[in-house]
């Protein structure tokens, strides 16, 4: 089997250590979001809640674990729908005919970009869980080391996946448009609703009926709920809602993220087997 992409993968590694701003923003910005938006959320949320009474039998968790699992997903939504800006700027100053006209597969190029983006989603998400339990996220309370272990998995496998689909779209997306300023505005055009219509912040059943319907399809409701699932458990409350999920609804989850990716793939192979520089 060959190997050329890992010499794609490897650059792109190398340009995220090595240049710093690119590095620190990367890493600090999520934590912040969780820190400040999320501390002042969950309190104004808990109080407001507080006087809601629990549902006997079920564990009540605080409204920053419910964001938590929706700040993971916000980020590597973010960074891997601009990931693909590194094809963008390859394109505009001619390495990327240079990487076209070697022998490496076209393919490998699409994977080695995207396996570079998972592997800086993993470190986010790292980071992200880490700073939370220090804060008070509810992740993983009551496991054993085993049940901790698997559910870490379970997250990963999901932020993987969901990162590949978005970085196989903005790779089509950045071979497609001629100008940075463009892509920025499609991008910026993708994110805002599927972040919007998404469970990512606020739960999805007060949303009018069109608006339910759609953030069923959208993969950040997707990734959320699978994040909820592993992190919190199958049954839990959080600001008056009681969430059920059963073994279907993560395979659900995990089914429609991994159709979202191989479409993304297939589109990103046919847009690279066309492109010309």
């Amino acid at each position: 089997m060959n190997f050329e992409f890992r010499a794609i993968y490897w650059r792109d590694m190398v340009k995220f250590f090595r240049y710093k701003s690119m590095l620190f923003s990367s890493l600090i910005q999520p934590v912040m979001w969780l820190a400040f938006f999320g501390l002042a959320m969950s309190d104004n949320f808990d109080q407001l809640t507080s006087l809601i009474p629990p549902v006997e039998g079920v564990r009540n968790v605080s409204y920053l674990s419910y964001m938590g699992a929706g700040i993971i997903a916000m980020d590597v939504l973010f960074s891997s729908l601009f990931g693909g800006t590194s094809l963008m700027f390859d394109k505009k100053f001619s390495l990327l005919r240079e990487t076209l006209a070697s022998p490496v597969p076209r393919v490998h190029i699409i994977l080695g970009v995207g396996l570079s983006g998972v592997t800086k989603a993993f470190i986010q998400t790292a980071m992200i869980i880490g700073f939370g339990k220090l804060i008070g996220m509810d992740f993983f309370t009551g496991y054993t080391l085993a049940e901790t272990l698997f559910a870490m998995a379970g997250i990963f496998l999901l932020v993987g996946i969901f990162t590949l689909g978005f970085l196989f779209l903005s790779g089509s997306i950045a071979i497609t448009i001629e100008n940075p300023e463009g892509m920025q505005s499609i991008l910026t055009l993708l994110s805002m609703p599927l972040f919007f219509v998404s469970s990512a912040l606020y739960p999805v059943d007060a949303f009018p009926s069109f608006l339910k319907f759609l953030s069923m399809f959208n993969p950040l409701t997707l990734l959320a709920n699978g994040i909820r699932y592993f992190a919190l458990g199958d049954n839990f409350s959080v600001i008056g809602n009681h969430y059920i999920y059963t073994a279907t609804d993560i395979g659900v989850s995990f089914l429609g993220l991994l159709f979202f990716a191989l479409s993304m793939l297939a589109i990103s192979l046919w847009r690279f087997n066309k492109v010309d520089v």
